[in-house]
């Protein structure tokens, strides 16, 4: 078994990177993250690659930031806010290597996904969701906001009104509401989802590549200012809340799984 978190191989101009830590469902530490940036930034300079592919192992796709891992350094006597700055840091660098690259990226969504997965996916070309999958907001339930571009990604696909119930009530969305709702463009059986990402991926490989990689430049155009300045107020919020004691509580029920106390 590899000690990566994360994973990644091409073939055939087809380069997969998944994540790798699927005893706890694939959440980001600050190391994992680090490896993830680098891979993304390698497929960005590597003209052979056509296509990216990004997934989970196991159960998860990605829950978004390790919970347990800002427990362990708060009991250590650690600042959160500074954990945090760092952990947000990373992901806001790997949203916009997704979004920057010249050539798509697909999101297989293979399980559980939340926080700060949901805005890896949503930075992403394309997302076809297994039917096993789950979405879930989950910043707001532990106290905190949504980062990584969530609030423009996301809340696009969504509209202002859903985007709201998802913060205020954060409920858990099936894979075919997810669809339903714009969050994915495809639901595939369980068992079919690599397959049918694969076969996705050598139909984009084989197509136009400059006109692809022109056409989501145009998109950018577009999209790349807002999103920047967006995760620039993410960021400062994000920061905020992680020094609040909605959080402490939100962290600490999460730990002792119990309903927070705010």
């Amino acid at each position: 078994m590899t000690d990566e978190k994360v994973l990644m191989r091409v073939d055939e101009g087809i380069a997969s990177i998944t994540f790798n830590r699927p005893q706890v469902l694939n959440a980001l530490d600050i190391p994992m993250i680090e490896e993830l940036v680098r891979n993304l930034q390698a497929c960005a300079d590597e003209p052979s690659v056509s296509v990216v592919l990004l997934t989970g192992t196991g159960r998860g796709f990605c829950v978004g930031g390790d919970m347990k891992a800002a427990w362990e350094h708060i009991q250590a006597g650690g600042d959160p806010q500074a954990f945090f700055r760092t952990l947000l840091d990373h992901i806001h660098r790997a949203v916009m290597v997704l979004r920057s690259m010249e050539r798509p990226v697909v999101a297989a969504i293979n399980g559980v996904i939340a926080g700060a997965g949901m805005s890896l996916a949503a930075a992403c070309d394309l997302r076809i969701a297994a039917e096993g999958a789950r979405f879930k907001q989950s910043f707001t339930s532990i106290g905190l906001v949504p980062l990584g571009g969530w609030t423009v990604t996301v809340a696009h696909f969504l509209g202002p009104s859903k985007a709201a119930e998802l913060m205020m009530m954060d409920p858990v969305l099936e894979a075919r509401q997810a669809l339903d709702l714009g969050l994915v463009s495809e639901v595939v059986p369980n068992g079919r989802l690599i397959e049918r990402v694969r076969k996705l991926a050598g139909q984009i490989a084989h197509g136009p590549k400059t006109a692809f990689a022109s056409a989501k430049v145009l998109t950018n155009a577009a999209l790349l200012p807002r999103l920047k300045e967006q995760m620039a107020l993410e960021r400062e919020r994000f920061i905020y809340q992680a020094g609040t004691p909605d959080f402490l509580e939100g962290l600490t029920a999460f730990i002792e799984k119990r309903e927070a106390n705010f």
